[in-house]
C-alpha cells in the first residue's frame, strides 16, 4: 500500500484559513447581500424618521427641479419648474394652454402666447401680450393662484406630507439612484421614494388620491434668476383678465 503523504501542520493551518475565507465569500454572495450597504442609512430607519429626514434635506437645499402633474379639484396642471428660495422659473400647462412663470423675489411674471390671452378674455390685447413677460399685480387673483407654483418654501412641505399610517415598501430605483419607498395607508395616502445615495432627498412622489405624480432632481444645483429686460416686459396694470 502506498503511503499517503502527510501535509506539514503549518500548511494545514494555512489551507484551513483559505477554505474558511472562501466559504465566507460564497455565503455572502448567496442571498446575504445587505440592500442598505453603502447607502446613507435611512433605509434602516422607521418610516416616520425617513419622512422627517427627507423633509429636512429638502428644506435645506437651495435649489430643485420639480416636474410632473398636480391635480386640484377638476383641474390638472403639468408643471416643470426650477425652484429656489428667492424665486423660480419654468412652465405650467393647464386646460390646454401652456405658459411660463418667472418669479424674482416678490415679482411674478407670466409669459404666454396669443391663444392663452384670448382664452383669458383679452382678445383685443392678445397680439401685444403674446411672447411678453406680463408683470402680475400682487393684488390680482392670478398672483395668488400661480405664486404657489413658484414658492419652494411653501410648496415642498405640503407636497412631502404623506397621509395615514406610514410604512416602508421596499427598495427601488429612480433615475439610476437607489431609493427606499415610504407609503401612507399602503399607498392610498401617497408614496414617496427617498434617495439612499448622498443626502436623503425626495426623488419621486405619487400624491394621495391620484392627485398627481412628481419627480425631483438637480437638488442643490444652482441656477440664475433675473428679471426680464424692459423690452420684453409688459406692466398690465391693476389686474389681469380672468384666467
Amino acid at each position: 500500500m502506498t503511503a499517503i503523504p502527510r501535509i506539514p501542520a503549518r500548511r494545514r493551518t494555512a489551507l484551513g484559513a483559505c477554505v474558511l475565507a472562501l466559504s465566507a465569500t460564497v455565503l455572502a454572495g448567496c442571498g446575504g447581500d445587505d440592500p442598505d450597504a453603502g447607502t446613507n442609512g435611512v433605509g434602516k430607519l422607521p418610516p416616520d424618521k425617513i419622512q422627517s429626514r427627507t423633509r429636512t434635506a429638502a428644506a435645506a437645499a437651495e435649489d430643485v427641479h420639480l416636474a410632473g402633474t398636480v391635480v386640484t379639484g377638476k383641474d390638472t396642471y403639468r408643471i416643470d419648474m426650477r425652484l429656489k428660495s428667492g424665486g423660480a422659473s419654468g412652465s405650467v400647462t393647464a386646460k390646454g394652454s401652456a405658459f411660463r412663470l418667472l418669479r424674482v423675489g416678490e415679482k411674478l411674471y407670466l409669459k404666454a402666447d396669443a391663444d392663452f390671452w384670448k382664452r383669458a378674455g383679452d382678445a383685443s390685447a392678445a397680439s401685444k401680450l403674446q411672447g411678453k413677460y406680463v408683470k402680475v399685480p400682487q393684488a390680482d387673483a392670478a398672483y395668488k393662484k400661480f405664486i404657489g407654483f413658484t414658492d419652494k418654501d411653501v410648496l415642498m412641505p405640503g407636497l412631502l406630507t404623506l397621509h395615514g399610517k406610514l410604512a416602508t415598501a421596499g427598495h427601488h430605483e429612480q433615475g439610476g439612484t437607489r431609493t427606499i419607498r415610504v407609503t401612507g395607508d399602503g399607498g392610498q395616502g401617497g408614496t414617496l421614494d427617498v434617495s439612499l445615495e448622498g443626502k436623503p432627498y425626495p426623488l419621486r412622489l405619487v400624491r394621495a388620491g391620484r392627485a398627481g405624480t412628481l419627480t425631483f432632481s438637480d437638488w442643490g444645483k444652482s441656477f440664475s434668476l433675473a428679471e426680464p429686460p424692459a423690452s420684453e416686459t409688459v406692466d398690465y396694470g391693476s389686474s389681469l383678465p380672468a384666467s
